[in-house]
């Protein structure tokens, strides 16, 4: 995993746009610009990709430690920080509001609406036999059909 591997998952992991992860450099004396942070992110294969080198990144992450928990004078709680992060995503105006998936334990699987609940006992591998109308009301889709072949011929 190299260093722009790094930078990129935590940039996603902590929901950080480019603007902030430059404030969180200045925090330690680190001037970068967004276009030279912009090119940490790029495919290996473009132009103008850069690698990202150990300064930077060690840079970065002390300036998040900075960023996340404070000073030693002024501490932060860094849930309010991520919180913070979390609430100044913009919204697509045209997605619903969705709620948040919570999983349910495995007990309650009677409120699932995609499958009916787990049975236990001997009925659970028995498939349900479908009824049909008396007089074999099923409608014939292929006749009855004789094939020759050819194989065997009685002379």
């Amino acid at each position: 995993m190299t260093n722009n591997d790094i930078l990129k998952k935590l940039r996603v992991a902590l929901m950080l746009r480019d603007d902030q992860i430059v404030e969180i450099l200045e925090l330690v004396d680190f001037r970068i610009s967004k276009s030279e942070l912009g090119a940490f992110f790029r495919a290996e294969d473009h132009p103008n990709y850069m690698e990202c080198g150990d300064q930077v990144l060690r840079n970065f992450l002390n300036g998040l430690v900075i960023h996340l928990r404070g000073t030693k004078e002024n501490p932060k709680n860094p849930n309010d920080v991520l919180a913070k992060h979390k609430s100044e995503i913009p919204k697509k105006e045209t997605s619903k509001e969705r709620p948040e998936f919570k999983a349910a334990p495995k007990d309650s699987e009677k409120y699932r609406g995609d499958q009916s609940a787990s049975k236990s006992g001997s009925s659970a591998g028995k498939p349900k036999k479908k009824s049909f109308p008396k007089g074999n009301g099923k409608p014939v889709v292929v006749e009855k059909v004789v094939f020759k072949n050819g194989n065997k011929k009685k002379s």
